[in-house]
Order: structure tokens, then C-alpha cells, then sequence
């Protein structure tokens, strides 16, 4: 194993989740709870994610995935997906220059081609703004789906094998970490899911293999810096052994408290 591998198979036992991905559940209960419309907890929702934003900022860890709208959100109520849809146009223009300030890269993962003209442009003038920034990465899941995600890597695997260009004999989980979103990331280390629900609602199916799971009662809008510490928490006190023993895992740690 090369030095560099070396360094990043050691990465895996920090104590600091490198990359954190989240579904954002509970805006509409947490708006219904208050008597208020659904759209109500959904504009509560915004400063939570400002809050999470901030919170991995300043404790260094390297990517935040969101899951801010799957593939299956359609099926809701149309005033409320237009809603959504005007929210995340709005939010772009709002809130990508202060992100850009702040060193922080904004990248969209999902089917775009679904979202208008003005909305496209927006995602891409955002990734283009922030392209070059060296601070938390914040990918945005818009019209996204696991299922969706692997399928769209696989076929275009199949049109190179069709092209002559590779065998399907190469075909290889390290070569399908290439083809699905985020493949240039580390693996999300900790998946957080507020609202109480315990699933994971078809959201980064591949790149949640060996992640530590999170689940808590707390609804989005609540979901503050305090409750995030205790996901980081929660996180730091497991044992990732990624099918080693305990005392090999203790033995890694051991060399990372010595590099």
C-alpha cells in the first residue's frame, strides 16, 4: 500500500466525519405542530440549513450532502412543488455569494434537465461562481434518486462497453464509484435523517455502504448546531471496523495517533 493510501485508509477512523450527508425531514409537521402552512416550515427549514452549513465550516469537515428533493417529490402537492421549486431558485441567488465568500463549493447532483431554463442557469452560474473554492463542499440533491443514480452510472458503462471502448470484464466497484455522483468525494462517514422516520428514502443507495446511520425525533427547523454536535457525538463514540476486528481497528487508531 502506497503512502498515500496508506494515509487515506487512516482517514477512515477519525473521530470527524469527513463527509456528512442528510435528509432533511420534518418541515411540514414541524409547521403543522404551529398552525401554520406547510411552506411555513419549509422557510424555517432554510435557517437550519444555514445553521448546519456554518457548523461544518467551522469544525473542518470536508463535504455536506442534502437531500433536498427526490425524484419521488413530485408526487406532491403541485402549489408546493412550484413552491419548492421558486424557494431553491431564490435560495441560489440569495444565499451562493455569501457562500462564495465564505470558500465554500456548491454543486447540484440529480436530474436538472426537469427544472426550468431560469433554474438550470441558476445551477450552473452557482457551480461556475464556486468551481474553484478549496472549503466545505456543499452538494445539493435536487430531483434525486439512489435508484436513479446507479442506473445513470451503469448506462454509461454499457454505452462504452457497447462503443468497443472497455470489457465488461472491467467492470469493477471502483470503476462504478467513478460513474455515480460524488464519486470524487469521500463516502458520506455519517448519515443524519431528523423527523424520526429510519430509512433512508432511496438517497445515495451506493454511497452509503459502510456509513454510520443517525436518526433522530428532532424535526428539520429544529435541528440546530447543539443537535448537530450530538450527531457528531453519536459518531465519535462508534467503532468503524469497514470487516476488521475490534483489535485490528484499535491498532489503526493507534497508528493515526502517532502519524
Amino acid at each position: 500500500m502506497s503512502e498515500q493510501d496508506n494515509t487515506e485508509e487512516l482517514e477512515r477512523f477519525t473521530p470527524l466525519p469527513r463527509h456528512v450527508a442528510i435528509i432533511m425531514d420534518g418541515n411540514g409537521r414541524w409547521a403543522e405542530q404551529r398552525f401554520m402552512g406547510r411552506i411555513a416550515g419549509h422557510r424555517a427549514g432554510v435557517e437550519a440549513v444555514r445553521s448546519v452549513v456554518r457548523a461544518c465550516s467551522v469544525r473542518g469537515v470536508e463535504a455536506l450532502t442534502l437531500f433536498a428533493f427526490s425524484t419521488e417529490n413530485w408526487k406532491r402537492p403541485k402549489d408546493e412543488v412550484s413552491w419548492l421549486m421558486d424557494m431553491f431558485l431564490t435560495a441560489l441567488g440569495k444565499e451562493v455569494k455569501k457562500l462564495h465568500e465564505n470558500d465554500i463549493r456548491v454543486r447540484v447532483i440529480g436530474d436538472t434537465s426537469a427544472f426550468s431554463d431560469k433554474l438550470q442557469k441558476a445551477v450552473r452560474d452557482a457551480e461556475a461562481l464556486t468551481a474553484d473554492n478549496s472549503g466545505l463542499n456543499l452538494n445539493l440533491a435536487v430531483n434525486y434518486g439512489g435508484r436513479m443514480d446507479i442506473t445513470m452510472a451503469m448506462k454509461t458503462i454499457a454505452t462504452r462497453i457497447e462503443a468497443g471502448e472497455m470489457q465488461a470484464s472491467e467492470i469493477t466497484p471502483e470503476l462504478i464509484q467513478q460513474y455515480v455522483f460524488l464519486g470524487d468525494l469521500p463516502e458520506p462517514d455519517l448519515f443524519i435523517r431528523t423527523g424520526g422516520e429510519k430509512r433512508i428514502s432511496n438517497f445515495l443507495l451506493w454511497q452509503l455502504a459502510y456509513t454510520e446511520l443517525y436518526f433522530t425525533d428532532t424535526l428539520w427547523p429544529d435541528f440546530d448546531h447543539k443537535a448537530f454536535d450530538d450527531a457528531l457525538a453519536s459518531y465519535a463514540s462508534r467503532q468503524r471496523r469497514f470487516g476488521r476486528t475490534g483489535a485490528q481497528v484499535e491498532q489503526i487508531k493507534k497508528c493515526l495517533d502517532n502519524a
